[in-house]
C-alpha cells in the first residue's frame, strides 16, 4: 500500500511558525536566511576586506543550523514526502507558460527550461540567472534583509520597514511575472 503525503495544513504549520517566532522574539534573536550569507562570508575571512563583515559571527551560529535544517528538510520533502513531481497549477497558467516556451509547465515541479542544467549553456538563461542573482542580492542588502526575514520575523515584530519591504517584494514579484517575464521569454 503506497502512502500519499500531503502538505501540512495551515492550522498546523502556521501555529508552528508562530511558536518558533515567539521563541526567537523572547530570546532576542532575528530570523532571516540572507544573514547566513553574511555569516558564512565572515567565517571565510571577508572581514579583512569590508567592514560589513566585521562582526561576532559566533553569535549567529544558531542561524546556520536553520540553513542545515532547510537543506535537510527540503531533501526529505522532495525525495520522501512528495507524491508527484509536478505542481498543481491552473490549466490556463500551463497554457500561457507553454506559449512563452516553458514546455515543462504542469509536468515538472520546477520548469526545466529555467532550472535545469541546460540553462548554463543558454546565453539568455545564463544572463537571467546572473542579473536575477545580482538583483536578489542587492535587494536583500538594500532592504536590510530577505523575504523570509522581513515577512516572518519583521512583521512578527510589527516593524514598519518590514511591512514596506514585503509590499515592495510583492509589487516586484507581480511586475516580474506580468511584465518582465513575458518580455524575456
Amino acid at each position: 500500500m503506497e502512502m500519499i503525503y500531503q502538505p501540512w495544513p495551515w492550522y498546523v504549520s502556521g501555529p508552528l511558525i508562530a511558536l518558533v517566532m515567539f521563541i526567537l522574539i523572547m530570546t532576542g534573536k532575528r530570523f532571516g536566511m540572507s544573514s547566513n550569507l553574511r555569516t558564512l562570508c565572515t567565517i571565510c575571512g571577508a572581514g579583512k576586506h569590508a567592514d560589513f563583515f566585521r562582526f561576532d559571527w559566533k553569535s549567529q551560529r544558531w542561524n546556520l543550523i536553520v540553513v542545515v535544517g532547510v537543506v535537510i528538510g527540503g531533501f526529505i520533502a522532495a525525495n520522501f514526502l512528495s507524491p508527484e513531481t509536478s505542481v498543481a497549477i491552473a490549466d490556463d497558467t500551463i497554457t500561457k507558460l507553454q506559449t512563452l516556451g516553458i514546455e515543462s509547465a504542469g509536468s515538472a515541479y520546477m520548469p526545466t527550461e529555467l532550472f535545469g542544467n541546460t540553462v548554463f549553456s543558454n546565453f539568455k538563461g545564463l544572463i537571467c540567472l546572473i542579473v536575477g542573482g545580482f538583483l536578489v542580492g542587492f535587494g536583500a542588502r538594500y532592504a536590510g534583509g530577505c523575504t523570509s526575514g522581513h515577512a516572518i520575523s519583521g512583521l512578527s515584530n510589527l516593524q514598519l520597514p518590514s511591512l514596506i519591504a514585503v509590499i515592495g517584494f510583492f509589487i516586484g514579484g507581480l511586475f516580474m511575472v506580468h511584465v518582465l517575464f513575458p518580455m524575456i521569454f
